[in-house]
């Protein structure tokens, strides 16, 4: 790895690891403010899994900056279905009779709209990446994100109207998607 593409890989880290700080927060603080229990479950978690992305990210930094290399490196991405499936289970518990304030609602599209750029980011990292290994990361980090996006699309909807999104749930049950 030359000099130059040692230090571009690094720019491009230091970018992902303020995007993932970025993400934490934010749903840190929409956890905060979430009004149900669905809400906080999600974003607490959805801010853990920006924690591992981040300290992936960390452990990439040093090992490129030591000249290293780019590490194989396991993400875990069954985590993200877990969550979907959590957070479909919560809201069956809680039922129909809750609705997002408009100032959560925003709080999710805020989010959602990270959550979108993040895969654009990644993604784009995974066309452009030199190794394989390094295609495969981002490719798998633009996977995690894109499902995080569809949990929080889903809990939106959830919140904007819960008894047309548990006939959107039994529906798709019942299609066997």
């Amino acid at each position: 790895m030359t000099t130059s593409e040692q230090s571009k890989i690094l720019q491009v880290i230091n970018m992902a690891i303020e995007m993932e700080l970025d993400g934490k927060e934010c749903y840190l603080a929409a956890s905060k403010d979430s009004t149900n229990e669905a809400g906080k479950k999600l974003l607490q978690s959805l801010a853990e899994e920006e924690d591992i992305h981040r300290l992936k990210f960390e452990e990439l930094y040093n090992s490129i900056l030591k000249g290293r290399g780019w590490p194989s490196m396991e993400l875990q991405p069954d985590t993200t279905r877990n969550i979907r499936h959590t957070l479909v289970k919560t809201c069956q518990a809680l039922g129909v009779d809750i609705y997002g304030t408009s100032s959560e609602l925003d709080a999710v599209q805020v989010a959602i709209d990270k959550e979108k750029r993040s895969y654009d980011f990644y993604g784009n990292q995974a066309r452009i990446a030199a190794y394989d290994i390094e295609k495969e990361f981002y490719t798998t980090l633009a996977r995690e994100e894109r499902e995080h996006e569809l949990a929080l699309l889903d809990y939106y909807d959830y919140l904007a109207d819960p008894a047309g999104w548990f006939v959107k749930i039994e529906h798709t049950s019942l299609d066997g998607g």
